[in-house]
C-alpha cells in the first residue's frame, strides 16, 4: 500500500512554492495564487511554446508538454499561456499527423527529441497529441469550437491517433521510447480506439516488475487523467509497483537526478489519488484506492480493422537507450 501521507510530507519538506500549490490542488483543489502562476509560466517564446534551455529562443515540443504537466497540476490549462502552447502545438502538427523537433534543436537534444529521427517523432507525436487530448478534455467554453468531441483539437487529435495506431506491430509494441507507449494508449483510449489502446497496456502490463517508479508514476498518472478506470489490471500493477518502490522518506526516486524527486513524487500522488473530479473538495483526505481483489489481466477488445505494422522494430526500454 502506498504511504501518501509520507508522500505528502515529502513534498511539503523538499518541494519550493510551486511544487507545493501543485500538491495543494491535487489534495483539496485549492486555487493557486496568481504570483505562483505567474512563475510557473515564466519564459515562454512569442510563439507560444517553451524552450528547451533557459533563455533559449526556439519552442521545443518535448518541454512545452513537460510544462504543461506541470500547469495541469496547477489547474492552468485554461490559462492564457498554456491556451497559447496548446495552439502552437496543434499548429505545429506535421501532414502526416506527427510532431517534430526544429532542426535548430539538433545540437543539444537528447535522443527522444531529436530532430529528424523517426524515434523521437513517435515519442513527440504521442506527447503532443497527448496534451492536446487533456486539453480537448477540460475545454470549458475557452473558444469558439469547444463544443466538438476533443475540444477546438479534436481534427489534430484524430490525425495524430491514426498516425500512433499505424506505428503498432502485431504484439502491440512501438518502435519508440518506452513512455511513448503509454501516452498514446492515453490518446488511443479518448480516440475509443480501444482494441490499439489495449494492446498496447498489455504490453506494458509485462513490464511493470522491472520499470523505475518514476516510469511507473508517469504511466499510472497519465491513464488515470484520461480517465482509464483504476479497477484496470495494468493501473493496479502499477500502484502495487508503487507501494515497492517508496522510500522510507516518503519520496520515490527519479531517472532524472535527485533534484526531480519532488517532480516524480507528485505523479505517484496523482497516480494513486482518489477517483472523482479533478479537484476533490477541500478537505477531503487523499486515500490510495484499495481494490477488493486483484482483477483479471486485460482482455483485448475484439480486433479494428488491421493498421499498418512495422514488425521488424522493437519497444526500447527507457528514452535513453532507443531500439537497435
Amino acid at each position: 500500500m502506498v504511504d501518501l501521507d509520507a508522500a505528502i510530507g515529502f513534498v511539503v519538506a523538499h518541494g519550493d512554492a510551486v511544487d507545493r500549490a501543485r500538491l495543494s490542488r491535487l489534495r483539496t483543489g485549492a486555487p493557486v495564487p496568481a504570483d505562483l502562476l505567474d512563475a510557473a509560466e515564466v519564459g515562454q517564446v512569442p510563439g507560444g511554446g517553451w524552450p528547451a534551455m533557459l533563455d533559449g529562443e526556439v519552442a521545443s515540443v518535448d518541454a512545452t508538454c513537460f510544462r504543461l504537466a506541470e500547469l495541469d497540476d496547477l489547474g492552468a490549462l485554461s490559462r492564457p499561456a498554456a491556451r497559447r502552447a496548446l495552439d502552437w502545438l496543434a499548429a505545429s502538427q506535421l501532414s502526416d499527423g506527427g510532431w517534430d523537433e526544429d532542426p535548430s534543436l539538433a545540437g543539444f537534444a537528447p535522443e527522444w527529441a531529436t530532430p529528424g529521427d523517426p524515434e523521437a517523432r513517435l515519442y513527440l507525436t504521442a506527447n503532443a497529441g497527448f496534451w492536446l487530448t487533456v486539453a480537448g478534455l477540460d475545454a470549458r467554453a475557452a473558444g469558439p469550437l469547444d463544443h466538438r468531441v476533443g475540444g477546438a483539437y479534436a481534427g489534430v487529435v484524430q490525425a495524430a491517433a491514426q498516425g500512433l495506431a499505424a506505428q503498432l506491430a502485431p504484439d502491440g509494441s512501438w518502435p519508440s521510447f518506452l513512455p511513448a507507449g503509454w501516452l498514446a494508449a492515453a490518446v488511443l483510449h479518448r480516440q475509443q480506439m480501444y482494441y490499439e489502446s489495449a494492446r498496447i497496456q498489455a504490453v506494458l502490463a509485462d513490464r511493470i516488475p522491472q520499470l523505475s517508479a518514476a516510469d511507473v508514476a508517469w504511466l499510472a498518472a497519465t491513464l488515470r487523467r484520461v480517465e482509464v478506470g483504476e479497477e484496470q489490471w495494468l493501473l493496479v500493477s502499477a500502484r502495487n509497483r508503487l507501494a515497492e518502490t517508496q522510500r522510507s522518506d516518503g519520496g520515490w526516486d527519479s531517472d532524472d537526478g535527485h533534484q526531480f524527486d519532488v517532480h516524480t513524487t507528485l505523479r505517484a500522488i496523482r497516480a494513486c489519488r482518489p477517483v472523482g473530479p479533478e479537484a476533490p473538495l477541500p478537505g477531503a483526505p487523499l486515500v490510495s484506492p484499495q481494490p477488493a481483489a486483484l482483477p483479471a489481466p486485460p482482455r483485448v477488445p475484439p480486433q479494428r480493422p488491421a493498421p499498418v505494422v512495422s514488425p521488424e522494430r522493437g519497444v526500447s526500454p527507457d528514452p535513453a537507450t532507443p531500439t537497435a
